[in-house]
C-alpha cells in the first residue's frame, strides 16, 4: 500500500536515557550492587532502616554530596562520603561495621567507609545527573 502524500512520516522514537551509574539497593538482602556502563562493578553489604524506621523505596537521583557531613538530626553522627538521594536520606559510610548486612539505621543506607568512598568517587566521576539510585524491597 502506498503512503498518502498527506500522511506525515512516522516520528522517530524518543531516545531512552540510560544512566552510566546505577546503585541498586535491595532491602531484603541488605546489599548494594553498583553498575557502571551496564557492568556490575561492586556488590557490598549495607545496613538500612531498622524496625520503627524506613528507607524509602523508589528510583532517585543524587541531590547533593558531601565528603564530610555530620547528622543534624542524630547527635552530630558522622556521615562520611554522604550522597543524599531523597529529602534527608543518604548513602554514607559508617563505623558500625558489625551491623553491615542487617537493618540497623534510622533510614539511611550505611556502607563500609572504603565502599562509601569508592561509590562517592564513581558518582563524582560520572556526575549526579548520570547516576540513579534504585531502592527495592
Amino acid at each position: 500500500m502506498l503512503q498518502s502524500a498527506l500522511t506525515p512520516p512516522a516520528a522517530d522514537p524518543k531516545p531512552v536515557f540510560t544512566p552510566s551509574v546505577v546503585a541498586r539497593i535491595n532491602l531484603s538482602r541488605q546489599r548494594m550492587e553498583v553498575w557502571v556502563d551496564g557492568v556490575q562493578r561492586h556488590s557490598w553489604p549495607v545496613s538500612t532502616a531498622r524496625k520503627g524506621y524506613r528507607t524509602p523505596v523508589g528510583t532517585y537521583q543524587p541531590e547533593r554530596m558531601h565528603k564530610r557531613y555530620f547528622s543534624r538530626k542524630y547527635d552530630n553522627a558522622p556521615m562520611p562520603y554522604a550522597i543524599f538521594f531523597h529529602q534527608g536520606w543518604a548513602i554514607h559510610g559508617t563505623n558500625d561495621l558489625g551491623r553491615l548486612g542487617r537493618p540497623a539505621s534510622h533510614g539511611c543506607v550505611r556502607l563500609h567507609p572504603n565502599n562509601a568512598r569508592a561509590l562517592f568517587a564513581i558518582v563524582s566521576q560520572h556526575g549526579r545527573a548520570n547516576t540513579r539510585i534504585v531502592v527495592s524491597r
